[in-house]
């Protein structure tokens, strides 16, 4: 008699049918969220050159990719603006302009595929001519109340354009009770509000703030108000303070390196969690595909399927389109 015990869990993984079957969680298109990024013109791409395979384009590339995004069956866009630098300000008062750069690009895109949700980010760092994400002091120091503020107009003037979601990534405390009241008072009851309740001051956004070109003017660090990658426990005390404040949907950033936080945020609180696969993990892999270090392709599905299997409804991914055409095929 064998001494074997009667379960071998191998049996389930050994042909395809059943691998499929016996599947915990499974990704498709419509876990994908295509962060793009918004430059002038017209007619215009513009290869970012730290993050191979992805470009800045003027709004009507952007329809483009939004008519993209429509037909791979990807649900939503994420929008981020590279701001001309002769708009950029002290105070950040471009992102007020109902007609900036991220406003035209909403319109376009909900007259021409109003189908396909439009988030937006909420911050002040594509606009300000020091790279930070809110106003400072006379000591460098990025003041909260004024910034929150400025959030509430901006997230207004990007809810009247047509946003679907407001992202507020700033990081201020109490922003956003305070930008769900205006936009309640504002007549814009269903726009949701996804907060980066739990945006860490990472190594790995560097490629991101070429892309929206800020990299060079930021001044110091965002360690005073991005949160420490030490802190986890801190991680569910923000989460905490944005639902009771009215966020419909919570963000993780950076992703692979914090799943232990997407995993105990949808644990602790059973709400919708998203995660935003950032720049520096995205040029990583496209790193490692390019020496041969590993399959594109596999490398792509596999970090994707991290993310559900951690509790992620849904990633924010530079890889969207191409990871739907895998899933598609």
């Amino acid at each position: 008699m064998s001494s074997y015990p009667a379960v071998r869990l191998r049996r389930t993984r050994a042909s395809g049918w059943s691998r499929r079957l016996h599947a915990e969680n499974v990704l498709t298109p419509a876990d994908l969220i295509w962060p793009l990024f918004v430059t002038e013109g017209q007619g215009v791409e513009e290869p970012v050159a730290s993050l191979p395979g992805v470009s800045r384009w003027s709004v009507d590339g952007i329809v483009a990719r939004g008519r993209e995004a429509r037909d791979l069956g990807i649900p939503c866009i994420a929008l981020f603006p590279n701001t001309p630098a002769h708009l950029r300000s002290d105070d950040g008062r471009e992102a007020l302009n109902p007609d900036n750069l991220m406003c035209r690009a909403i319109r376009a895109l909900k007259d021409t595929v109003p189908e396909v949700g439009v988030l937006t980010d909420v911050a002040l760092d594509p606009y300000t001519s020091h790279g930070h994400d809110g106003l400072v002091d006379a000591t460098g120091y990025v003041v909260n109340d004024t910034t929150a503020d400025m959030l509430i107009g901006q997230a207004l003037v990007q809810a009247e354009a047509g946003a679907d979601i407001v992202a507020p990534s700033d990081m201020m405390d109490g922003r956003i009770g305070l930008i769900r009241a205006a936009l309640e008072q504002g007549g814009h009851h269903n726009v949701q509000i996804m907060s980066y309740a739990a945006k860490y001051a990472s190594a790995f956004y560097g490629p991101f703030r070429d892309a929206v070109g800020s990299r060079g003017l930021l001044k110091g660090d965002k360690k005073t108000y991005q949160m420490d990658s030490a802190n986890a426990e801190e991680a569910l005390r923000e989460v905490a303070l944005d639902l009771a404040e009215g966020a419909d949907t919570i963000m993780v950033k950076p992703g692979l390196p914090y799943l232990d936080i997407v995993r105990a945020v949808k644990t602790r609180f059973e709400v919708p969690v998203f995660a935003y696969q950032v720049s520096g993990e995205y040029a990583m892999i496209e790193a490692s595909a390019a020496v041969g270090a590993g399959d594109r392709d596999a490398l792509v599905l596999e970090t994707l399927m991290a993310f559900k299997r951690a509790g992620c409804s849904g990633v924010l991914t530079y890889h969207a389109a191409h990871a739907a055409r895998l899933l598609g095929a």
